[in-house]
């Protein structure tokens, strides 16, 4: 078995008595029930060498081994469309991606994005899901994504995801002059009435951004954001449920200001990871892309 295709877990005294099934699906929620029971019968879990079976209680503090099964190369093509490549090892790739580059095949758009890129980039690339993109940003949206490169990496940089342990920083400017310092605490789902934007609802998913105010421009403000989660759209749905649309924006509240910034004023700036391989904590920064940089410094000159 590929050593990068194979990883262990450790359950902790607080899993103790439950089925073995039942506690895989808990603590690997990227996975189907339906698959790892799979993986279950195939022996593909061990536990002291020895395949387990899924009817099993945890006892707690006992290290299980998976196998992950061969993986299926998906059909997206191979495209040369140049990659910002800030870092890239056996391991990882982190990308700044520019605004207007969808980040993978979608309705209505299946060739010309990021995950087109990467394949010609990185061939090997092809045998993971989503060719190991394991987040994403709005095609309008630029800055720093990681890209995992073998499937046990992919699974870790996920984990980090769900706990927090990545950190994801923006610069975003907005509308208005919101207070020096808050956070947005309110569950985003999908908008009733028009389904393709998300919208705070108390029926949706719970999300957290935290910001700050780096410079007041005029009827403008420049902030450092941080997710605390990771929903859809949640920066720009957050700071309009606040009322301080992102300049640009078209589909939350910021369109009038188009002329300032003809996209949606994000940048993805900052992004904290822990190596998968290593465990060495990485930090990256992506400098503000030239058409952010020249709408904020055109902003300071008209307040001169």
């Amino acid at each position: 078995m590929d050593a990068e295709r194979r990883f262990w877990l450790e359950f902790t005294t607080a899993e103790a008595g439950l089925r073995l099934d039942r506690a895989l699906a808990l603590r690997l929620p990227q996975f189907s029930r339906t698959a790892l029971q799979g993986w279950l019968r195939e022996g593909r879990v061990t536990l002291d060498t020895k395949p387990v079976e899924a009817t099993v209680h945890v006892k707690g503090c006992e290290r299980v081994f998976l196998d992950l099964p061969a993986p299926v190369r998906h059909d997206v093509t191979a495209e040369n469309i140049p990659l910002n490549v800030v870092f890239e090892d056996d391991t990882l790739l982190v990308i700044n991606k520019p605004a207007g580059l969808v980040v993978h095949p979608g309705a209505g758009c299946t060739q010309g994005t990021l995950q087109n890129a990467l394949l010609y980039y990185a061939p090997d690339l092809g045998v993971l899901p989503r060719s190991g993109i394991v987040h994403r940003l709005d095609k309008d949206t630029s800055g720093l994504l990681v890209i995992a490169r073998t499937e046990v990496a992919r699974l870790a940089l996920i984990d980090q995801l769900k706990t927090r342990e990545m950190g994801r920083e923006y610069e975003a400017l907005v509308i208005g002059v919101p207070p020096l310092k808050g956070h947005v605490e309110a569950a985003i789902g999908r908008d009733a009435r028009h389904r393709t934007r998300m919208a705070v609802n108390p029926h949706g998913r719970p999300a957290r951004t935290d910001y700050e105010v780096i410079e007041r421009l005029g009827p403008f403000s420049l902030l450092r954001v941080r997710l605390q989660s990771g929903r859809t759209h949640q920066i720009r749905v957050h700071m309009t449920h606040l009322g301080f649309p992102l300049v640009g924006d078209i589909v939350y509240g910021g369109g009038k200001t188009r002329e300032v910034l003809p996209r949606q004023a994000l940048h993805a700036r900052r992004l904290t990871l822990r190596h998968p391989k290593t465990l060495v904590r990485m930090t990256f920064a992506a400098p503000r892309p030239p058409d952010l940089a020249a709408a904020i410094a055109r902003l300071k000159e008209s307040r001169a």
